[in-house]
């Protein structure tokens, strides 16, 4: 995007867009309340690595002169809080004993067609 980025390069903290800028960059008509949703969306944020600071503007939120103001992550540290995840840390815990198995799709498989002898069993 034209606004991150360079604000990035800058080495700023903060970012601030004007939904008016963005609806007529992108050449838009009348599609002023899908660029303010889009710019307030988890996924631009997470894209982005940003967090809202702050919305300006009308009552309603969807004109044009809506001033959206982001803090820029440091992205880096947002890679290293994903290494450090100890849910991520857990990632392929189960390979060996899988793989003693014969795999997780033929120790599922056997699995199933034990369950399944047991109803016939009963």
């Amino acid at each position: 995007m034209n606004y991150i980025e360079p604000a990035r390069q800058r080495h700023e903290s903060t970012v601030r867009i004007i939904a008016g800028d963005v609806h007529k960059a992108l050449h838009l008509e009348g599609r002023v309340p899908s660029v303010c949703q889009a710019l307030s969306g988890p996924k631009f944020l997470e894209e982005n690595h940003l967090t809202l600071e702050k919305r300006e503007g009308p009552p309603s939120g969807q004109s044009t002169t809506v001033v959206f103001t982001y803090r820029l992550a440091d992205e880096h540290r947002a890679t290293d809080e994903l290494q450090e995840s100890p849910l991520l840390r857990l990632w392929g815990i189960g390979k060996e004993v899988f793989e003693s198995l014969g795999g997780g799709e033929a120790f599922i498989r056997r699995e199933r067609e034990r369950f399944y002898q047991h109803d016939e069993d009963v």
